[in-house]
């Protein structure tokens, strides 16, 4: 049979379309599983008194003495009190590292220091309370802390809760709708940072209830 040119010159191109078409492969990739204690993501925050939801005038009258001030307190205004904070995780999530700067607070006047969850203004349950394993006075007395976090550090806030008080103010949920389950690992931690769900809190003698110097936890980009 006598084909046109212009069809025998089509042949070819057809027969290479109709061919099963080659496996496009790659190299997998390269895994290295002994990097997983490498710092990953890291967050930081500027603590200071104008990121408090309140002055200490503004306790409600039903907190407990203990939670109130035993010194005389500053408005926000009037406080020059300031800090800086970088929150680091680790590839695989097994531990968290803390590292702060303060400046212009007594060490000495230092009663908690916590990291709570919760958004811009809101005062949110406490997720790590670093007096449980601290003598603060004493690990501030350079203006600086470090501390790492393990699982067990937020299981201990968890175990630390007792009564309605307790439940509503020490441990984070997993989900809201499901305020029953709490964060106890790194990674849960690591989400509610990816979140914008943290900030550092720091309590002193004079500013007990809100806070002295707060700071809300964001990305730290290279």
């Amino acid at each position: 049979m006598f084909l046109p040119f212009n069809v025998r010159a089509w042949l070819p191109i057809a027969a290479l379309a109709l061919a099963p078409q080659a496996l496009v492969t790659e190299p997998p990739p390269q895994l290295h599983p002994e990097r997983g204690a490498e710092i990953g993501a890291r967050y930081q925050a500027w603590l200071s008194p104008h990121q408090e939801g309140g002055d200490e005038q503004d306790t409600p009258r039903m907190v407990p003495r203990q939670f109130r001030s035993t010194t005389p307190s500053l408005n926000r205004d009037q406080r020059k009190s300031s800090g800086h904070g970088v929150l680091r995780f680790t590839k695989d999530l097994s531990r968290a590292y803390i590292d702060v700067r303060i400046a212009g607070i007594d060490p000495a006047s230092i009663t908690m220091f916590h990291i709570h969850c919760g958004k811009p203004g809101m005062l949110g349950p406490i997720l790590v309370d670093l007096a449980l394993k601290n003598d603060l006075p004493k690990a501030f007395a350079d203006n600086g802390l470090t501390a790492e976090i393990r699982n067990d550090d937020l299981v201990a806030v968890v175990k630390d809760s007792h009564g309605a008080t307790g439940f509503l103010t020490k441990g984070c949920p997993i989900l809201v709708s499901n305020p029953m389950d709490r964060v106890k690992t790194i990674a849960g931690m690591a989400t509610l940072a990816r979140e914008g769900e943290l900030y550092f809190n720091l309590h002193t003698t004079s500013q007990n209830y809100f806070g002295d110097i707060r700071g809300q936890l964001e990305v730290m980009k290279d």
